[in-house]
């Protein structure tokens, strides 16, 4: 999956937590936090919707490092490449 299409993904299960927001106007480099309100249970559904899309698991100890939509776009895109077929680790 190339990164616009796991930006896609990332932007469409955000918009499924918070339906209220409007992706074109969020700014990719700026914290979730202060971008979307979300409490801990969104972030929750917002980290299952993203599974569910990409099938990759985000372990707890990760949560830390997924503080923007960029670093989620990234984090994502280097799982999915040390995990794809093929993929020298």
């Amino acid at each position: 999956m190339d990164e616009e299409s796991i930006r896609r993904q990332v932007l469409a299960a955000l918009a499924s937590v918070a339906p209220e927001i409007e992706p074109q106007r969020l700014r990719s480099d700026r914290p979730l936090r202060e971008e979307v309100d979300l409490d801990s249970m969104d972030w929750l559904r917002f980290l299952g919707n993203l599974h569910q899309a990409t099938g990759v698991s985000i372990p707890e100890a990760d949560y830390r490092h997924l503080d923007s939509v960029d670093a989620v776009v990234a984090y994502l895109r280097q799982r999915m490449q040390s995990t794809s077929p093929g993929s020298v680790s």
